[in-house]
């Protein structure tokens, strides 16, 4: 397995910015051609490494959070770029492509999906009446065995409405051949679309790769450690969860007690994995869908976040019916067992371990055991603590990510302008950067960047100075999560100076392009 070091030739940088932030005509970012600009900003700024969030496709139930997907391995039907699909012959000039006039600094989820189904439709029609490129579509579905299960899942959660699985009829929530095959039979042309859609995404998904690749730009995804209750996954696998045998609801859900984030814990409802088999030792269906998992995300990006690692040394399981999620308790996870049995999945693939919230010396030595790189955030820092482990000149490893944040936090300016955050904190930074706060967070970004940690992501909203209103999440909150999206005129030349000089002076500019 392998950390940040040894997967670049010198010391690093990159942005931090989701696909759906990009700017671009559709009411979201998506694989069209503001991916490749931005690709072109990166290079201009002299960074190599483009963070994103996962891809898998979001619901409105979940607030279109990324992290409740209702598949770990499909892609986002929204990111799918209708000019590509114009490109590719999906769309004639004249079937929709007129600009929608969509607002452009958030997005409008139902306003979007209401659009993008639209002209999927049309080029599926196109699809099936020509039946053009019919050998490299059977070719996708083959060597994509998760593809059948999710398409059916998703025409199901069509024709039920919208309600889980665990509520369908019992034939087909218990997935009972004899059901399976007579849904199959009646929504055979929803599989077929949903199963083109994937392909759709698959096609400019490695278009978006290549062009980042020839660009010197290396992407880095995200992998969950949870998937949604509802989801072709816990639908398809249900031996792999911790799931009543009576009511097909999970026993336990998953979550965080108290923390930073939030001083009430956080549930998050996702079910529990079934780790040990009934005669002990990991359960083999769980270690099998997690290879595929990893296998699925090496086919997608150069580098990987493991989400809430803490959670393979010991996760925190909260009953079913508790009211919040303090009535949880610790238990212990799969650890070093895991890890071990996917050596083979995880070999040189260089992963980042999100060693955030109630971490143990127990999660230190696991993450270093296997090469892992950690996080380092800067927001975490100034507490009056000289031994907090998350300054600067307190780093004890070079394989790790200095970040100003994460997707969770407030931007730099936004914790800046904090009531809530003391005025002592806000001292240390300014002395720790020698400023005097007017630009905080470019006083964030250097220290970042003149840190040991061998990568350095920076979130876009920190590199441009944008307050808390530009907040990509505020965990414990429904408002206005994920919407963020970064308007064009703000990604200047300007803007690419300054990063490339810094970067240059950190010795973080790339060797070669």
């Amino acid at each position: 397995m392998t950390g940040i070091v040894s997967a670049f030739p010198r010391r690093a940088a990159g942005v931090l910015l989701h696909l759906t932030s990009l700017p671009g005509p559709w009411g979201i970012g998506d694989l069209g051609p503001a991916a490749t600009e931005f690709i072109d900003f990166l290079v201009s700024a002299r960074q190599s490494v483009w963070q994103i969030l996962p891809t898998g496709p979001t619901l409105a139930v979940h607030d279109h959070s990324p992290y409740m997907s209702p598949s770990a391995f499909a892609g986002n039907p929204l990111l799918i770029s209708p000019e590509r699909l114009v490109d590719e012959g999906w769309l004639g000039p004249g079937e929709g492509l007129e600009n929608p006039g969509f607002y452009q600094y958030l997005v409008r989820y139902d306003e979007v999906e209401s659009c993008k189904t639209a002209l999927l439709e049309k080029a599926f029609a196109h699809f099936v009446k020509t039946g053009r490129r019919q050998a490299e579509f059977s070719s996708f579905r083959e060597h994509n065995p998760w593809l059948y299960d999710y398409a059916l899942f998703t025409s199901l959660h069509e024709h039920f409405s919208g309600r889980a699985w665990y509520d369908w009829p019992a034939g087909l929530a218990r997935r009972d051949p004899a059901a399976l095959a007579e849904a199959a039979k009646d929504l055979e042309a929803r599989i077929l679309y949903h199963e083109f859609v994937q392909f759709l995404f698959a096609g400019q998904w490695r278009a978006l790769r290549r062009e980042a690749a020839r660009a010197g730009i290396r992407l880095f995804g995200d992998l969950p450690i949870y998937v949604a209750l509802d989801s072709a996954d816990v639908w398809a696998r249900q031996e792999c969860f911790q799931l009543a045998p009576d009511t097909l609801e999970p026993t336990g859900i998953a979550g965080v007690p108290p923390d930073y984030f939030s001083p009430e814990g956080q549930a998050w409802g996702n079910p529990l994995y079934r780790w040990e088999a009934a005669g002990g030792g990991l359960n083999p269906g769980v270690v099998d869908w997690w290879k595929k998992r990893v296998k699925r995300m090496r086919e997608m990006v150069d580098i990987v976040r493991i989400d809430h690692f803490r959670g393979f040394e010991a996760y925190w399981e909260i009953p079913h019916a508790a009211p919040s999620a303090a009535a949880g308790h610790w238990v212990r996870g799969p650890g070093k067992e895991f890890f071990t049995a996917l050596a083979d999945e995880f070999k040189d693939f260089p992963v980042v371990a999100e060693d955030l919230g109630t971490i143990t010396p127990e999660v230190e030595a696991l993450r270093d055991e296997f090469g892992f790189a950690g996080l380092k955030v800067l927001q975490f820092a100034f507490d009056g603590n000289p031994e907090n482990p998350y300054l600067p000149w307190n780093f004890t490893t070079i394989n790790c990510i200095a970040c100003t944040g994460t997707h969770d936090n407030e931007t730099a300016v936004g914790w800046y302008l904090n009531p809530e955050i003391s005025e002592s904190a806000k001292a240390a930074l300014r002395q720790a950067a020698n400023s005097d706060g007017s630009t905080v967070h470019r006083d964030y970004i250097r220290l970042a960047y003149l840190s040991t940690a061998w990568l350095a992501v920076i979130p876009l909203q920190d590199i441009l100075g944008f307050g808390n209103d530009c907040r990509m999440n505020r965990p414990g909150s429904n408002t206005r999560n994920w919407a963020w999206r970064c308007a064009p005129r703000f990604l200047t030349r300007e803007v690419a100076a300054w990063l490339a000089d810094l970067s240059r002076f950190a010795n973080r500019d790339p060797e070669t392009r």
